[in-house]
């Protein structure tokens, strides 16, 4: 185990820490440990705490000869990326003068010079072995840092186009500087990785971030066979969370102009299939319509109708949500079409023959059906698309004759498909015309009052006040007239059923002030108008 010497600058003293890390056959460095960094950045904040105003203690007479004092230069950010540097760091004294061309005005004022203690300080961590090199490069980070490389000149220029642009223009530079290094520990642990053979085991052990962040240094050296091989990486490892899988992409997505193979990663998101997506969604709900096992139907409804709706949220054009619809409503046309079919099968009549048994399946398979048909619609709702599945159901009037013929418990669920569509019109979820609106309600209001009853008991998913309060609101939508005699149906039902029967009074009330109470206030406001303007005359 080599060691790096991490040096601290204090006012007359430097302190020492040996940190051991792992070095290759080589004699440099690989892959250090994070752990380094953020103790020498700890320590390096609590050099910067705020003092007492106490003036500091003097420096000590004199220090021991076997230890070295290292002062590291204090120079001001510049725009250039790096430059060469050929006797080493340069000092910088507690008590060096000011920068040079300073004006007469300005030293006339007797600028205060800062306090010692206040000075801003750098932490130097040196890595690699110092007498095999032959090139040094000297990192300098934000917060401080300040870290120097003992490497090899063949190994940069073998494996970084950065490097050897940067030494072919000062080849008899044996130190080289980079300024301005905003990730100063990944920069470390890349230039480390031009000395490993097998850089994706070193890879193996890192996380999705830190590897990202590998990358994008490597992009900056051109270090093209470190890029691969976190492109290898990536493409095999798994991306945890939309977040992650995001940042993957936009930094795959940023290599791609430069002759890297980012192909095998983007496939994970991307295809190349020429399958219509019309026809995967086609059947994929296919699949879920005609599963008979009740437990995962259910939980894939809901997943499907959760994806969709983020579809519809993200959704920037007018094709894919056509065709999506398209699909949608094949499905619905079956579904109605198996429906009305297993509706004749229920209401022939009964032979010796049949019995209780051959019932059943023909029970469960109108639930199925009705099932389907409601999913269907709560998507449609859901993309404001469900118009036509208004007009649909306001025209399956052989549907509506057939459901008084069948008992209650085959029928109810019909039903349900009924009351959605009223909540859906009440909530301004679709807008259907008014003759359809019209004709959906003289179609299937009495058989939704008739299983009414049932429905409050027998389905846990139902909610009469949404449901009362959808039928009101849906027949408000109508004409005076319609109005009126839908209500006075409806009054004589609710008398004689009481809450067997949908109750709204709501509506009711609704419909009463606009048949007896406006006309006459609108009335007294013509009077009042006529009054005004023979006044005036």
């Amino acid at each position: 185990m080599a060691e790096i010497r991490l040096t601290k600058v204090e006012q007359g003293q430097t302190k020492i820490r040996n940190v051991p890390i792992a070095v290759t056959p080589e004699g440099f460095w690989c892959c250090p440990s994070p752990v380094a960094f953020q103790k020498t950045l700890k320590a390096h904040n609590s050099l910067h705490k705020p003092k007492s105003s106490s003036p500091p203690p003097p420096p000590p007479p004199k220090t021991t000869a076997h230890r070295k004092q290292t002062i590291l230069n204090e120079k001001k950010p510049t725009f250039g990326p790096s430059r060469s540097v050929s006797d080493g760091q340069r000092t910088l004294g507690p008590e060096a003068p000011e920068a040079p061309a300073l004006g007469a005005s300005l030293v006339a004022e007797r600028v205060p010079r800062p306090k010692v203690e206040n000075l801003p300080r750098k932490v130097a961590i040196e890595f690699g072995e110092p007498g095999t090199s032959d090139m040094k490069v000297i990192l300098l980070g934000k917060q401080g840092f300040c870290v120097k490389l003992s490497v090899h000149k063949n190994v940069l220029v073998e494996n970084s186009n950065f490097f050897a642009d940067k030494l072919a223009e000062q080849s008899s530079s044996s130190c080289l500087e980079i300024e301005e290094c905003e990730d100063v520990e990944i920069y470390v642990e890349t230039v480390g990785l031009m000395y490993c053979k097998e850089m994706r085991q070193r890879l193996m052990k890192q996380s999705v971030s830190r590897v990202l962040r590998i990358l994008k240094i490597a992009e900056v050296l051109g270090f093209n066979s470190c890029m691969q091989s976190c492109l290898e990486y990536l493409e095999a490892v798994p991306w945890v969370g939309d977040e992650e899988e995001e940042k993957v992409v936009s930094s795959v997505l940023r290599l791609q102009n430069e002759g890297i193979g980012v192909s095998p990663v983007l496939k994970r998101v991307s295809s190349d299939i020429s399958k219509a997506p019309k026809d995967t969604l086609s059947h994929i709900i296919g699949l879920v319509l005609g599963s008979n096992e009740e437990r995962g139907r259910r939980e894939m409804k809901s997943v499907v109708l959760k994806l969709l709706r983020e579809n519809n949220s993200v959704s920037s054009s007018s094709s894919p949500s056509d065709v999506c619809n398209q699909t949608l409503y094949d499905s619905c046309r079956n579904c109605s079409s198996l429906l009305l079919s297993l509706f004749k099968q229920a209401a022939e009549p009964e032979s010796p023959e049949k019995s209780v048994d051959n019932k059943d399946p023909l029970v469960k398979q109108i639930a199925l059906a009705s099932d389907n048909l409601s999913w269907l619609l709560d998507i449609l709702a859901d993309r404001q698309a469900a118009d036509e599945f208004a007009v649909m159901w306001a025209g399956h009037q052989e549907l509506a004759a057939l459901h008084m013929k069948l008992p209650i418990v085959s029928r109810y669920h019909v039903s349900i498909i009924t009351a959605r569509l009223f909540v859906g019109i009440g909530k301004g979820e679709l807008l259907p015309s008014k003759d359809t609106r019209q004709l959906l309600l003289q179609t299937w209001l009495q058989p939704l009052i008739n299983d009414y009853n049932w429905l409050q008991h027998g389905c846990r998913s139902f909610d009469r006040k949404v449901v009362e309060e959808g039928i009101g609101r849906t027949i408000l939508t109508l004409p005076l007239e319609d109005q009126q005699s839908i209500m006075l149906s409806w009054l004589g039902s609710f008398l004689k059923s009481g809450d067997s029967c949908p109750n709204l009074q709501k509506a009711f009330e609704v419909w009463w002030r606009r048949t007896f109470v406006r006309p006459y206030v609108e009335g007294q406001q013509g009077n009042s108008l006529q009054s005004d303007s023979s006044m005036t005359s």
